[in-house]
């Protein structure tokens, strides 16, 4: 051996077991998210891999575990692949690989015969516990399993159950957490019951937990046949959907009415139509999100390049050159559209040195913020153009050494800002910055369910939204609720056949969403009230399309 050659040691990788939690995206935790970006391999769970490829790199590597690979032996034996062979395979490429299960890793059987693989195999592993379904999942059905008296909770799994746990739980008045699915509920129940529980032990029962297609029914042990089947869920196809079961006092229905926080939000489980670009279309749904809504953006404005560009060009070599008093963005495309030509240029934010800055609202200061660019001047009260001319200063000879102001904004923007900034007597040069042209037609899907009243409400947060959103999938059934930004969208939205439901008392995104999640509270207070189940719109479609109030 030659004892001048370098060393070489096999590179491995390392492996981060990671806990997704049952199924609400929110409840990832920080170093779970902190993982998931810098994985080169991404192994997950298909309950909850939409949960965590949201979080991972942009070309991260995700096989799929398959029963057995087209590779064989020399023999020609299929190779075993499943997935704790992907995971050591990956790791021993020298990977970082993040191996994500439903709920915390630590209470999944097949991630701990995969941790003692890696460790038997010398490659450095991590675990990153989540929130455990079994835990998470009645927290979101408003069934507390301790309270201030105490008392024993016991987790029984009716898959793997013995006959000796069945009659532990049934001869005793522990809290019971029953992991089971939906077609399996009746019979476990009925083993409680033969095991010793009183048939009038209270008992609920929750599909899909923590997501926003969550479903809770309360009953007894005794009369959960009844209760499942007059809501029309057994026999069913989805029968095989996991569930977790709650026996005991703390799942009683007068407690849950009262502690069920999340199925009670605003807007829970509805579809709601976001027609909007997409950059825009992000933060309202985040906020859709929070009521307890489920929305799809579906673009109906493309965004391009001014036809001439010459213009825009002048603008920004001017805005460098000391032209410009003020430059005043009304929207995020204008920032978007500003920061590409300064990257074409080589130029950064410091060329907005000496150089006051304003924004419309809050989302378009957050665009320049990330820019680098800390706005002067944003609204202190209505987000608009007219509310920019409330809080615009005159010009002033003395204190303004120059009277120009760079407006980059869209083709069809309004004249409004244009004709106020002249009026308190600044210079405007008024720049199209880009185009907006009507957005590609949605998938058929989507168009389908518009006119067919498969969503539960629609924002529309401009005159062109209406008419976009109409010329490329066609009108909203009239179970839609319509909801819109202001009195201009409104009466587009009317002109167009469509009855507005819920106009925004302000110009603003957010506005309009908490306009939507009061409509959609007093939607639900009503149905309360008047002792009706609680239902969505797109759950009652009548056959004839949605028109206009006379």
């Amino acid at each position: 051996m030659n004892p001048t050659a370098p060393n070489h040691h096999p590179v491995t990788g390392h492996v981060t077991f990671l806990g997704a939690g049952p199924g609400d995206p929110g409840l990832l935790t920080l170093r779970a998210v902190e993982a998931l970006a810098a994985a080169d391999v991404l192994i997950a769970d298909p309950q909850v891999l939409d949960v965590v490829r949201v979080h991972a790199r942009a070309h991260v590597d995700m096989p799929v575990p398959t029963a057995a690979d087209e590779a064989s032996t020399p023999a020609g034996v299929p190779v075993l692949r499943d997935t704790a062979n992907l995971v050591m395979a990956a790791a021993r490429g020298g990977k970082r690989v993040v191996r994500a299960v439903l709920g915390d890793p630590g209470l999944d059987g097949n991630a701990a015969d995969e941790m003692l693989a890696c460790a038997d195999g010398g490659i450095t592993f991590e675990v990153v516990p989540g929130v455990a379904t079994a835990v998470g999942v009645p927290a979101y059905a408003g069934v507390p399993l301790r309270d201030g008296h105490g008392g024993d909770v016991r987790f029984l799994d009716a898959r793997t159950a013995t006959a000796t746990a069945w009659s532990e739980v049934g001869a005793s008045e522990v809290t019971a957490v029953v992991s089971t699915t939906l077609d399996s509920v009746v019979a476990a129940a009925g083993e409680l019951v033969a095991a010793g529980r009183k048939p009038d032990t209270p008992l609920s029962v929750t599909v899909a937990g923590t997501t926003t297609r969550q479903r809770t029914w309360t009953a007894t042990l005794g009369t959960v046949a009844q209760v499942l089947k007059a809501a029309k869920v057994l026999p069913s196809p989805d029968g095989a959907q996991p569930v977790i079961a709650v026996v005991g006092e703390r799942s009683a229905a007068d407690r849950r009415e009262r502690l069920s926080w999340f199925e009670s939000k605003p807007l829970f489980g509805w579809n709601v139509l976001v027609p909007r670009t997409k950059e825009q279309a992000a933060s309202l749904s985040d906020q859709l999100r929070s009521y307890g809504a489920v929305p799809s953006e579906v673009p109906t404005i493309a965004v391009e390049p001014p036809r001439t560009p010459q213009q825009m060009e002048r603008a920004v070599k001017g805005l460098v050159t000391g032209r410009y008093e003020w430059i005043a963005f009304t929207s995020v495309n204008a920032v978007k559209a500003v920061r590409e030509k300064f990257e074409e240029y080589g130029l950064d934010a410091r060329a907005f040195a000496g150089i006051k800055v304003a924004a419309v609202g809050e989302q378009t200061a957050k665009s320049l913020i990330e820019f680098g660019v800390k706005p002067d001047l944003v609204p202190s009260g209505e987000q608009s153009a007219a509310g920019l001319l409330e809080d615009w200063p005159p010009y002033d000879p003395v204190f303004d050494p120059i009277d120009r102001v760079f407006l980059p904004r869209a083709d069809i923007a309004t004249e409004t800002l244009v004709a106020g900034l002249i009026e308190l007597g600044w210079e405007v040069d008024d720049v199209t910055a880009y185009r907006t042209v009507r957005a590609s037609p949605p998938p058929a899907e989507t168009r389908e369910a518009i006119k067919g009243g498969g969503f539960d409400a629609v924002l529309f947060t401009s005159s062109s939204t209406v008419r976009n959103l109409v010329g490329i999938a066609g009108k909203p059934h009239n179970v839609t609720v319509i909801a819109c930004i202001g009195p201009a969208t409104a009466k587009t939205a009317e002109e167009h056949g469509l009855r507005v439901d819920v106009l925004s008392p302000e110009p603003s995104v957010q506005k309009l969403a908490e306009a939507l999640a009061e409509f959609g509270a007093a939607r639900r207070d009503a149905a309360l009230a008047a002792g009706d189940p609680v239902t969505r719109p797109s759950e009652r479609r009548p056959g004839s399309r949605r028109r206009a109030r006379s």
